[in-house]
Formats: C-alpha cells, structure tokens, sequence
C-alpha cells in the first residue's frame, strides 16, 4: 500500500482551488478570501523613488535560466519580509502568500517556485554583487532623491554573534569571486566571548541617521583597523573630502588622524584613556583643580524645560602629541553616573571579597595555597576595575589540630597527634586617597579634533549626536533581530546582512520623510502610542504596527463568476499619515 502524504495544517484549512497562504471564510455557498495589505503600499513608495529594482538587476549576475523568479524581486521580497515580520528564511514563502503578490511585483504562480533553497542561492549571487558599486549607486541616488546632507557622518561597529561551529569560515578566504570574512572569535560586543562573530561596521549620516555605509568584516578584526578604508569610501561617496568624519575612541590613533588630515579630511573624535594627555590633565584635575578654568558650553533641557544636563568646557585647549586640538569637557550627567557606576563596582567587590573571606576560613576550604587565594582576588579586581581602591593582604598562619592515633572511643590513655595545617586569611583597606582621585575626573571627557574653526560648543555637539548610530544598530538587533542566523554558508550570511543595510536605510529614510512632514505641515504629534496618546518622534514600527490591520477582502458568490473586491476601512490616522507621506489614497482602494 503507497504511503499517504499527509497534509499540512495550512492545507486542512483552506477549500480546494484556492491559492496557498490565503485566508478563507464560507458561508452560504459564498466565500470571502482575504489578503494582508498592511503597510507595504508605503514601503513600496519607498522603495519605488529608491529604484532599487533597477540598481539590483545592473549589478546582480545575469539571469540564470534555472530561476523561476528574477534574482532582484526575491531580494526585494526578503527585504520587505525583514521590515515587516523577519521570518526565518524557511517562513519567508509562507509569510508572502498572506499578501496578494501584486504587492511584491509578482504573479500568484511566482511564489510556488520559491523555497529557502532559492532563496538562499539569491543571498550568494547578492554576495557577488557586492563586489561592484551597488551600495555606491544605491546610496548616491537615495542622497539626491530624498536631500540628505552628508556634511557630517558617523561611524561605529557592532558584532552578529553566530550559534555553531562554522568550521569551513574560520578564515578568510576566497568565496564566488570575491573575499569572504572569517566567523570566528573577537572581542564581543554582545558580550558572548563563547560564540563566534562577525564585525558589522555602519557609517550613518547625521541627517535623520540614514546609513550609507555598511562592511561585514572579519570577527576578529579591531575597529582601529577599518577606519582609514571606511573614510577614503565616504570620500568617494561623498564626492568632497571636507565632511565631518565622527567615531570612537578607535579613530584616535597617530596612523588614522593623519592619514584623514593629509587628504584633507575633518575628525571628531575621543581620546583614549591610555594616552599621556589624559594621564596628565586627570592629574592636575587630583592636585590642583582650583588652576583648572571652566565655562559653561551649553544645557541640555527635557521637553518641560527642566534641565537634563549641564555641559562645561576647559578654557585653556590643549594640543595633542600630533598638533590637533585637545578639548576638555565635563558633564553634570556624567559625573553623577561615573561615581554611582564606581560606588555600584566597588560595593560588588566588597561583597565578593567577604565571600571570599568566608570561603578561606571554612573548615572545608579548597583555598590551600596561597597562589590559589591570589588567583581569585586578582579575577574579582579586574572584572569590576577597582584594583587601585583597595589594598589587599593574605596573611598565614598556621592552624594545630589534634587527632586520635588510633580508633575508639578516647579514654586517659588515648594518644593524640599534632597536625598543623596553613589556613590563609583575607583582609582588605579601602584607599580613600585614591577614591578621590577617581572623583575629581567623574563626568570629565577630552574631544580630540582638526577642527580649527569651530567653536567647542559645535565639537561637542556634533560627537553627542553620535547616539544616532547606537539607535540603528539597537533597530538591527530588536526590531530586525539580526541574531540567531539560520544559515550555514558564510556568502549567504554577508548577503543577508547587506539586505539588512537595506532595511536599515528604508526604515531611516520613512522616519525622515515622515517626521519633516509633520514639521512643514504643523503636526506636533501623531496618536501613536496606546491609547492614542500623542508621539512627538514616530517610528517606522509604530507605521507599521498602526497598518497592519488594513486588509483586501474578494467576495465570491455563490453562483457565477462575478466577485466583489473591497478594503479595509482606513481610520483618521491612517489617512493622516498617508497624506503626510505624499502617499495615493488609491493604492489602498480595490
């Protein structure tokens, strides 16, 4: 007897000759069949001014005759797929046959040659594409089409942490035409030094934080290293050397600064706590503070006008060993939050340093050599950094103890042996010279810039507009959930996260749009939040999550072959934003 496939639950529920993936109600010999809508008219807005159609079928490889469906429109479906739900790539067909496939540019018959297989082949030919200038041409346009300025650019780095072993990725080798990076150890910025990782560097623009950079490095690479190949990129983006380049700490090295400087490039960035400079200033800020001139540079004010933070400038600029401008700051913010993370810190220690005490004097101790003791206050100084607070002692002495020679119950004859065992013993003092060393630089922070003409105020505010970044990465890691991948190949995993460059980018770019609408036209605020409450700043979820309800309903009778089509009722605020974003009404009509 053959055996019987059994069907799937997705079968069980729908009637016989409808399309896979549709929603389905009957009665009465009718039946209703619904689509999703949701908010992909918008997204397709987007992405239609953005022409990435056009810019993916240059550069991606020539058409394949094996494929079903053009290599660019599965690209697009994915990315559309990220932006809305992120299913896993084995869900992304499913997911899609929810929606009427007009709104992904494909015919209903499309969607039953995709698998993760093929999808996963379309990841390796975008792999190839990057090789040429696709994210160039898509970000030069994207940069006209929509205004955005890149006078000032920000850059930072991120690591993707991956569950397994990648074996055959440990390295970096040549892959489909083009250098492939390593999946291996790094430092974790996840904090996960058990997992293997990938670097994934971001530049942004500081106009509405759109990305228009983006690099799948090696995991073990250090950020120090990418940061001179990043610029000379974004001076060829950019067309002009003279933008504002903003990073971390990893771009202030001798190497990176005056390789940017010498072709004419501007830096904003940190000074390392490990150069002399700051090792200097901090110690004229223990001995002498009162000879330490401040000023105020500007205030920081919540929406009710209270004030959030107070911002001070040092007087007297410094030069670097290099000759750049060294800037000194303080921030009343800052200072509250170092001392409240050293109190926190050392108070943990403390605590653990008692357990510790406990542990030795125990009369079960495994603490028998005074390496051993050493060793773990050494472990709990350095995870917590508060080695130079406290001063250390571990003293021995010696513990006698008295045995029976021999068994049973001890009588006035009963001999006894002398045993002496080395016991050791903690005790700490806290240095509260050093503690207040610590203090007098809370909330103090050095700028290092070739910035000649710019007041110090404007320096600094340019760096703490470096945040922006830190919210499209949080964006990749919540809303995008770049981790866990579901994939083995390394080439698939780069071309993924390129799509996710992508997704970043429209997600910036909806937020922009959205947000100058409201300032040209008056909105203060959209009732976004639950409840309708009022959103100064909306984001692209909240558009997405106010949308999702909006479905396509097609009425089928009960007899003959006409049928009525009709859409969800749009609310206020789903008209209000549509028009906001320049967005047809007749793209969500039947």
């Amino acid at each position: 007897m053959p055996k019987r496939t059994p069907k799937t639950q997705g079968d069980l529920r729908r009637p016989k000759n409808l399309s896979d993936g549709q929603r389905t109600y009957r009665a009465g010999g009718r039946h209703i069949l619904t689509h999703s809508v949701g908010a992909l008219p918008i997204l397709n807005r987007l992405l239609e001014r953005m022409r990435l159609l056009e810019f993916l079928t240059h550069h991606l490889p020539p058409k394949d005759d094996r494929t079903k469906v053009d290599t660019p429109r599965i690209v697009l479906l994915l990315l559309r797929n990220l932006l809305v739900s992120r299913e896993a790539m084995y869900g992304v067909v499913e997911w899609a046959q929810n929606f009427g496939p007009e709104l992904f540019d494909l015919w209903p018959e499309d969607l039953k040659h995709l698998n993760d297989d093929r999808v996963g082949r379309c990841l390796d030919r975008l792999f190839e594409a990057l090789e040429t200038n696709l994210i160039v041409d898509v970000v030069t346009h994207v940069v006209g089409e929509f205004g955005v300025c890149l006078d000032e650019l920000h850059n930072d780095s991120t690591s993707v942490s991956f569950f397994g072993d990648y074996s055959d990725a440990d390295v970096e080798q040549q892959r489909r035409g083009r250098k492939a990076p390593a999946i291996t150890w790094g430092h974790s910025k996840d904090h996960r030094p058990d997992l293997k990782q990938l670097l994934y560097i971001l530049t942004v623009s500081d106009d509405g934080g759109v990305p228009v950079y983006f690099q799948a490095a090696s995991g073990n690479v250090v950020d120090d290293q990418t940061h001179q190949a990043t610029w000379r990129l974004m001076a060829e983006l950019v067309q002009r050397p003279d933008f504002v380049y903003v990073a971390d700490c990893k771009l202030a090295t001798t190497e990176n600064m005056n390789a940017i400087a010498r072709q004419g490039g501007r830096f904003i960035t940190v000074l390392p706590a490990t150069r002399k400079e700051d090792t200097e200033f901090r110690g004229r800020l223990s001995e002498k503070p009162e000879e330490i001139p401040w000023r105020e540079a500007y205030r920081l004010n919540y929406q009710d006008g209270t004030l959030r933070d107070l911002f001070r400038v040092c007087t007297q600029e410094q030069v670097s060993k290099e000759g750049y401008r060294l800037l000194w700051f303080h921030s009343r913010g800052k200072a509250e939050s170092d001392a409240a993370t050293r109190a926190r810190r050392l108070q943990k220690a403390l605590r653990q340093l008692s357990d510790l005490r406990e542990r030795l004097a125990g009369p079960r101790t495994r603490f028998r050599q005074r390496e051993q003791a050493v060793a773990a206050v050494e472990a709990i100084l350095d995870a917590l950094g508060v080695r130079d607070y406290l001063h250390i002692e571990i003293r021995e002495h010696q513990q006698e103890k008295f045995r029976q020679a021999s068994r049973g119950r001890p009588t006035k004859n009963t001999q006894y042996t002398r045993q002496v065992e080395t016991r050791l013993e903690l005790s700490w003092e806290v240095d509260g010279q050093q503690l207040q060393a610590a203090a007098a630089g809370d909330g103090v922070f050095p700028l290092i810039t070739n910035l000649r003409d710019w007041l110090a105020e404007d320096v600094l505010k340019a760096y703490k507009r470096q945040p922006v970044i830190e919210k499209r990465f949080s964006q990749l890691k919540t809303d995008f959930c770049v981790a866990p991948v579901y994939l083995k190949s390394v080439t698939r995993i780069v071309g993924l996260l390129a799509i996710y460059f992508l997704a970043l980018m429209v997600q910036a770019l909806l937020e922009r749009e959205l947000r100058q609408a409201m300032a040209s036209h008056g909105v203060p605020s959209l009732p976004l939040y639950p409840e309708s409450r009022a959103c100064v700043r909306p984001t692209t979820r909240q558009v997405l999550d106010v949308f999702d309800p909006v479905a396509r309903h097609t009425l089928f009778p009960a007899e003959g072959d006409e049928f009525q089509i009709f859409t969800t009722e749009l609310a206020p605020i789903h008209r209000q934003i549509l028009k906001l974003l320049g967005v047809p009404m007749t793209d969500y009509r039947a």
